[in-house]
């Protein structure tokens, strides 16, 4: 008699069905390094049962109390819905396996789906993922990238046919404003013009291509390779990254540099000078490592954490199996400071829960993009 699959193994066939389906074969058919002890590792040997009552604790905030009635979650320093944080939220979610209408949290990531959705399609120009209400004074691409993120990673597990193709042109919109707006030396900044550029809001949209091709959207080599280049131009000679092009005398500095070493990654760039010279830059701020060159500037804690475990993760081997634990037992003890146990910074308890709960939950691999 046949057995009956695990929730565990639906989920991860559900997930891999849909990015085969995307056509991830096509552009980044090769992975490198993944296919080590990280990938074939079960989830238990990385999350302790304490880890796990943790993660579960601020999926329940970001399930149950978080979300706005709207389906969006906000920036705690403008109260406003935020794209980006949005995403994320729903990333984090989909990261402990809750799919849109499935799981205790599946409506929770639909409605997110559906909020992000109504901005591109009422937004100037058309398709850009940002929050016009918010009035925010700059970082709207930020927005636009990581909404984009998450649009491409939700769009194939929606079991609603109308709802899907609406994701889907909303994301095919997203993904031309993109296009359009790239500069010339290759990159993007803080609005959808092609004027100036920096290494993080290059990263944002590199990944949210990478998404949307492993989608199943034409993305042209030209566009990659161009984003390629830009960051390879912003590497420094100890091995991190400056934040614009040119700007050399800025220095490098931890989260930029974990954006960029993913950002090659998402291009499918797994070897080379530029990527071993980034990893080792990183391990420098090994977390709870008392380096004296450690800068991690508290507002871009989480963001620079979120990277540097995606740059771990891919890397794998040795860079993996010393990073995430040194982060786990980091982010464990963070949340245990606060009374009710969720994590929280400059920019509210949505977002750095949602960064918080998508580092933690690498090991499941329920993700497409994060998949090896």
């Amino acid at each position: 008699m046949d057995t009956i699959p695990t929730r565990r193994q639906l989920l991860r066939t559900t997930a891999m069905r849909a990015t085969a389906i995307a056509g991830i074969a096509g552009w980044l058919a090769t992975v490198g390094r993944g296919q080590d002890r990280a990938s074939r590792a079960s989830p238990h040997d990385w999350l302790t049962s304490d880890a796990q009552a943790v993660i579960d604790n601020g999926l329940r905030y970001l399930g149950h109390e978080a979300q706005g009635r709207d389906g969006s979650y906000s920036d705690s320093r403008s109260g406003f819905g935020n794209v980006a944080i949005t995403g994320l939220a729903g990333l984090a979610l989909m990261s402990g396996g809750h799919q849109p209408g499935r799981g205790a949290y599946g409506q929770a990531v639909a409605r997110a789906a559906h909020w992000i959705a109504e901005r591109g399609e009422r937004s100037s120009p058309i398709g850009y993922l940002n929050n016009a209400d918010a009035l925010l004074s700059h970082g709207g691409m930020y927005q636009h990238g990581f909404g984009a993120l998450f649009l491409a990673e939700v769009h194939g597990m929606l079991h609603d046919p109308a709802a899907a193709a609406r994701i889907r042109d909303v994301l095919a919109k997203a993904v031309t404003m993109t296009r359009n707006s790239q500069n010339r030396e290759g990159g993007w900044r803080y609005e959808p013009v092609p004027n100036q550029a920096d290494v993080s809001v290059t990263v944002a949209q590199l990944m949210a291509l990478r998404a949307a091709r492993n989608a199943g959207l034409y993305i042209p080599k030209s566009t990659v390779d161009k984003c390629v280049e830009y960051i390879k131009a912003c590497q420094r000679s100890d091995g991190g990254f400056c934040y614009i092009k040119g700007q050399g005398f800025a220095g490098s500095a931890f989260a930029r540099s974990a954006a960029a070493v993913v950002g090659l990654f998402s291009a499918g760039e797994y070897e080379g000078r530029e990527i071993e010279r980034g990893l080792k830059y990183l391990m420098n701020f090994l977390p709870g490592d008392r380096h004296p060159i450690r800068d991690v500037r508290p507002e871009h804690y989480y963001y620079g954490q979120y990277y540097a475990a995606l740059a771990m993760w891919t890397a794998g081997g040795n860079y993996w199996s010393t990073w995430f634990p040194a982060i786990r037992d980091e982010l464990l003890a963070r949340a245990r400071t606060t009374p009710r146990g969720i994590w929280s910074d400059y920019h509210g308890s949505a977002y750095a829960t949602a960064m918080a709960c998508i580092i933690l939950q690498l090991p499941n691999n329920y993700l497409p993009i994060m998949q090896k």
